[in-house]
């Protein structure tokens, strides 16, 4: 079973993150966060396997912060940025800080399912659009 926290300071993302999950019998979602510093702290309460995180959520940097704070824990789980925001800045700093992932939030749902699976195998995943530029 993988164990998949994320973060996202919009409830309707969460609200869909956690439907689509519903349906994935090999993935349990065990943690929620609304901004960066609760998800830190849900990560060292729930010690997920697989972290997604927004770039952007109650302060500009906060997703940015969220991760150095992860990857700083010891045996930190795979972390991936999910966001709208694929400024070409962004991907390569969280990618530079250590991100296993940058993700774009329009992903079709069975390409995120296989990009969390594959997170947790130890893998890298890369939106499409992203690695094209």
């Amino acid at each position: 079973m993988i164990k998949l926290l994320f973060a996202d300071d919009e409830e309707l993302v969460r609200s869909g993150l956690r439907g689509m999950m519903a349906g994935a019998s090999d993935i349990e979602v065990v943690g929620e966060a609304v901004d960066g510093r609760s998800a830190v702290e849900a990560v060292r309460r729930s010690h997920p396997d697989v972290v997604l995180l927004d770039i952007k959520m109650r302060a500009p940097d906060d997703g940015i912060r969220a991760l150095r704070a992860i990857l700083a824990l010891p045996s930190p789980p795979a972390v991936a940025m999910l966001t709208t925001f694929d400024i070409d800045e962004y991907v390569s700093l969280a990618l530079r800080l250590g991100a296993n992932g940058f993700l774009l939030k329009d992903i079709e749902p069975a390409a995120l399912l296989r990009a969390i699976r594959d997170l947790a195998r130890g893998g890298a995943v890369l939106d499409p659009g992203v690695a094209a530029r």
